[in-house]
């Protein structure tokens, strides 16, 4: 019986183990990509040649939205992440990082100028930062709290509506 008892414990602590080691993968046990988790903190480089970061605590909210040149929802929501960012950009950070491991500079430059995009373009030139926010699909978008703290996360394109009141929500 106390060798049982002995080893259901060992099974228990590997088990705690190995959802500790997942958990910290990209970071400690907090930076998860998840909401109510605090965001992964990151730097990249951008398009401007300045470099933005997110890390903890920040004097306005951020908006992460993860794209790319070749993707068809980013290029339909692209216009109004443009409208939505010019009415709030004053209350808030808008990174669009985009996923340059998959796409080039270039692409970028081009879809940027094409649809007037004055928000900072950040560069995933490695995947780094899309693998830590674990982008399977892309666009992706996080919403951040002044305190880093995800409050949101959209798969795929969203409506106006519904991409405007959740940054309604995140400048209150």
């Amino acid at each position: 019986m106390k060798k049982s008892i002995a080893i259901l414990f060992i099974i228990m602590l590997a088990v705690i183990a190995i959802y500790n080691n997942n958990q910290t993968k990209n970071g400690s046990r907090d930076q998860i990509p998840k909401i109510g988790f605090t965001a992964p903190h990151f730097s990249l480089s951008s398009l401007d040649n300045q470099t933005y970061q997110v890390a903890g605590k920040r004097d306005k909210p951020v908006i992460l939205n993860f794209w790319a040149s070749w993707c068809g929802p980013c290029r339909e929501e692209a216009p109004y992440l443009k409208e939505v960012y010019e009415k709030y950009k004053d209350r808030l950070d808008f990174y669009a990082i985009n996923l340059t491991a998959n796409d080039d500079v270039e692409s970028a430059k081009a879809f940027v100028k094409e649809f007037g995009l004055s928000f900072p373009i950040l560069l995933d030139e490695t995947g780094k930062i899309a693998n830590l926010y674990q982008v399977i699909s892309i666009p992706t978008t996080y919403f951040i709290n002044t305190n880093g703290i995800i409050t949101q996360k959209i798969i795929g394109a969203t409506d106006p509506g519904s991409f405007e009141q959740y940054m309604k929500e995140l400048v209150r």
